[in-house]
């Protein structure tokens, strides 16, 4: 999905729009403060990093889980499993390192409530990444 053509000079600039539009959709489905929030938060969890930096490997590691959580049922705990102890790292984009972190953002993202979209704070970000890293390596059962 990152890298599908969205920016293709020979598109009609309407199309382009359009397919901008439904990527924001999908990246940001809670509107323009759920994407506010996760940039703040992004600041707090990756301070040495740029803020696009951070959202492309935020949104590479949206992608895959999303992917994964198809692959494993639909099932969020299942698909944070397979992320931690399948797939373990993507590319150079998300390493064994960042993967605990990486599968903390996008469950929270993925369990955001529609009525009241809020993260959880950073603190608690990196405690469930804590124990995100205390599972990985293991199989799961």
């Amino acid at each position: 999905m990152l890298n599908d053509g969205l920016f293709s000079l020979r598109k009609p600039k309407a199309k382009i729009e359009a397919e901008r539009a439904q990527y924001e959709k999908w990246a940001f489905p809670h509107g323009a403060e759920q994407r506010t929030q996760l940039e703040a938060l992004l600041k707090v969890l990756y301070p040495k990093d740029s803020l696009g930096n951070a959202l492309v490997t935020f949104l590479t590691g949206k992608e895959l889980f999303e992917g994964d959580c198809k692959f494993v049922g639909g099932d969020i705990d299942k698909g944070a499993e397979y992320m931690l102890n399948k797939r373990k790292k993507f590319k150079v984009v998300i390493t064994k390192k960042m993967m605990p972190l990486m599968v903390a953002l996008v469950v929270a993202d993925a369990r955001l409530d529609p009525e009241n979209p809020q993260y959880p704070s950073a603190d608690e970000i990196r405690r469930d990444a804590a124990a995100y890293a205390s599972r990985q390596g293991r199989p799961s059962g």
